[in-house]
């Protein structure tokens, strides 16, 4: 058997006693639709091998595993992974690994697959940012990333600043142009976001509050920069998003006005703009401008 529907999810969980868990933010997709949508973006081969953060019930996992050479499921339950173990030799399914454990200790703990690999992932909304960040930072990074993420999230990743010759059709008009945030710049400036679809709360059991994005994420060449100051720029222009840039960066570098402004100025930036109309490559350029005594 599959679960396509709430009522044989709910069956489930009646028969071993459990409900979702509201603490691991545990809503499961129900709609075939929105599954399929999902495995189309994931554009998978017989040879591809699949990491799956937060299995579940295997509603996914059953699906990667009929069209691919492996999947790696990382899954937080101890008894959704007993569960889960369970229905896949119901079904059948002999090339799905399911650890048990906590993705965000995936480098300390577990091996991330020394192969080309993608990741598949049904996020809960305080697991995005960490989990998207972890992937593009480690040496290995996967071929690409298809998640679902709350709306708003994925909308606040794939953002671009007013003028942007790179627009996302799907932003508009629910989100205006001109909402660069630090969690949009620090995947962008090791991957190429996009939004594929919305999917209706609707389709998940328990609904929650709001419509869901998926997202994929196909990570580039890592820029030639000390990351590290990258961040420490970034993280300073933004530190007081309705103030100018001029204003922020002085207080939180320590640095002269005047210094700052010719910074700027080189870069091609107006000191009196805002964090938030700066494009990824005008962080990387500050980076590699910047002089600190």
């Amino acid at each position: 058997m599959s679960l396509t529907s709430k009522r044989e999810i709910k069956n489930l969980f009646e028969k071993h006693q459990i409900g979702p868990s509201k603490r691991l933010g545990q809503n499961f997709l129900v709609d075939k639709g929105a599954v399929k949508k999902i495995i189309e973006a994931a554009d998978l081969g017989p040879e591809d091998v699949i990491l799956e953060v937060g299995p579940g019930l295997g509603v996914l996992t059953q699906e990667l595993a009929i069209r691919v050479k492996k999947v790696i499921g990382i899954e937080k339950d101890p008894k959704m992974c007993e569960i889960l173990k369970e229905l896949l030799e119901c079904w059948n399914v002999r090339n799905v690994e399911i650890i048990e454990g906590d993705i965000l200790k995936l480098n300390t703990k577990y091996k991330i697959p020394n192969t080309k690999y993608k990741v598949v992932a049904n996020l809960p909304f305080y697991l995005a940012a960490p989990v998207i960040r972890q992937f593009l930072e480690v040496e290995n990074p996967p071929r690409e990333m298809v998640l679902v993420v709350q709306k708003e999230v994925g909308q606040r990743i794939c953002a671009k600043p007013p003028g942007s010759k790179r627009i996302n059709p799907l932003l508009r008009p629910s989100l205006p142009l001109g909402q660069m945030s630090i969690l949009a710049v620090s995947v962008q400036v090791y991957s190429e976001p996009k939004i594929i679809s919305y999917i209706s709360k609707k389709s998940f059991w328990p609904q929650p509050k709001v419509d869901s994005a998926i997202i994929k994420i196909t990570p580039i060449a890592k820029p030639n920069l000390a990351i590290d100051l990258f961040f420490k720029v970034v993280k300073a222009g933004f530190s007081q998003p309705r103030k100018q840039l001029i204003n922020n960066l002085s207080k939180k570098l320590d640095l002269g006005k005047e210094k700052i402004q010719n910074w700027l100025l080189k870069n091609n930036i107006q000191p009196t703009q805002r964090a938030e109309t700066l494009e990824v490559q005008d962080w990387i350029n500050l980076t590699k401008t910047i002089k600190i005594n």
